[in-house]
């Protein structure tokens, strides 16, 4: 690991454990940024065990300082949410842009970063689909099990649809290796199935 790269991830991390949101991972509590952005990095590795510096460096930095933007702030409704996420996804760009340029990178790879956290051209950048991959596998992993319960089946199907949609082939085959519970997978391959 380059030196710009460990700053940048020191950095970034620094700055995620201001979170004042907690979440809780096998009994322990942590800022849940910092949490999340460490859980998306283990998630880009496995996904591209050679990804480039751009794609690590979004993976760590994806949803940086994301509290600072709350979903209340924004009206009720699709376009509200629509909204909140497209000014998060500058949000999180800038703020992983002048991070960067602190550190040392150069324009055009600061440029690529934010590409990769804008998920421009989704489906057709390799490294915007791993960073997508990468996002509803540490939903899969992290928070599902958490938040399925909260819906009945048909609105958690279409929930699950519409992820796995964003995702490829190869996030699949990783998608179907998670442990769920029974009434879990139940969701899942109702999802799969309509894909």
């Amino acid at each position: 690991m380059s030196n710009k790269l460990a700053l940048a991830f020191e950095q970034f991390d620094e700055f995620n454990r201001q979170d004042i949101h907690t979440f809780v991972w096998e009994g322990e509590t942590f800022p849940q940024e910092y949490f999340m952005a460490l859980r998306l990095y283990e998630w880009v590795l496995k996904l591209d065990p050679n990804a480039s510096e751009a794609l690590l460096l979004a993976s760590r930095s994806q949803h940086i300082g994301r509290w600072l933007i709350p979903r209340s702030d924004y009206p009720e409704g699709k376009a509200g949410y629509l909204t909140w996420r497209k000014d998060l996804g500058k949000f999180h760009a800038e703020k992983a842009a002048t991070i960067l340029a602190a550190v040392g990178y150069e324009e055009d790879l600061i440029a690529r970063v934010k590409q990769i956290i804008t998920k421009q051209k989704i489906k057709q950048d390799a490294d915007v689909q791993t960073i997508e991959n990468a996002l509803c596998l540490v939903f899969l992993q992290y928070q599902y099990e958490a938040f399925h319960p909260k819906y009945d089946h048909n609105k958690m199907v279409e929930i699950l649809r519409k992820s796995l949609l964003k995702m490829d082939s190869h996030g699949h085959s990783f998608a179907l290796q998670l442990p769920y519970s029974e009434a879990g997978m139940v969701h899942v391959q109702a999802a799969l199935e309509e894909l």
